[in-house]
């Protein structure tokens, strides 16, 4: 039995600040960082090893899979202190077009409730200048099939560290959701979502607690 890791990146600035981030490199606070030395330890309490780590090219994914590898104990996957990893900005963030840094209840205000909630949970209908989630989709779906699925097929630990958006992709990816599901489901930062294959086969999911 092999497993994928899905960690959405420790609370960024942004996060705190309650704007939308999109493809802005902002880093994790001290919360964040918290968050991400717990994932690891949440890694070793639970013995898994991860044999490959992939991330997107954002500052916050990327330092989370840096500080969570480093608190797992998982020393093989460093090199004279760094972290040996892909990073691809096919697992990035969803791009939030006109809408990035913007805080989100002042967003709604000016834009109305209603439709700031369509752009931000409707499947197909993308922000001005933005992807949807099914733009997010065709663009993690490649990448994921190509670069990581074969790696599962060969019962290899994974472990992905990106953002809401591509994770919920990857999660419709792997059949977990479909896609009028997705936008209901909350991804918490910095919390390890674990999916076990057997034989190539998704068996179980669940979010790791320690033990």
């Amino acid at each position: 039995m092999n497993k994928l890791v899905l960690l959405r990146h420790g609370q960024s600035q942004w996060n705190l600040e309650n704007r939308f981030t999109g493809w802005k490199d902002v880093p994790l606070t001290e919360k964040g960082i918290k968050e991400a030395n717990n994932a690891g330890l949440l890694l070793k309490n639970n013995n898994i090893q991860i044999d490959r780590v992939f991330s997107s090219v954002l500052e916050r994914a990327n330092r989370t899979a840096e500080i969570a590898l480093k608190a797992s104990g998982i020393e093989n996957l460093f090199h004279n202190g760094i972290l040996n990893y892909e990073r691809d900005q096919s697992l990035n963030e969803r791009d939030y077009g006109d809408l990035v840094g913007l805080n989100k209840d002042e967003t709604a205000k000016k834009f109305g409730k209603e439709q700031v909630h369509i752009w931000r949970r409707s499947y197909d209908t993308s922000p001005p200048n933005g992807e949807s989630l099914k733009d997010v989709v065709e663009r993690v779906s490649p990448y994921f099939i190509n670069q990581i699925e074969p790696l599962i097929m060969k019962g290899k630990n994974i472990l992905i560290s990106a953002h809401g958006n591509s994770l919920r992709a990857i999660m419709i990816k792997v059949g977990l959701y479909r896609p009028q599901e997705i936008s209901s489901i909350e991804i918490p930062t910095g919390s390890p979502f674990c999916l076990e294959y057997e034989n190539g086969n998704l068996i179980n999911n669940y979010y790791l607690d320690s033990k």
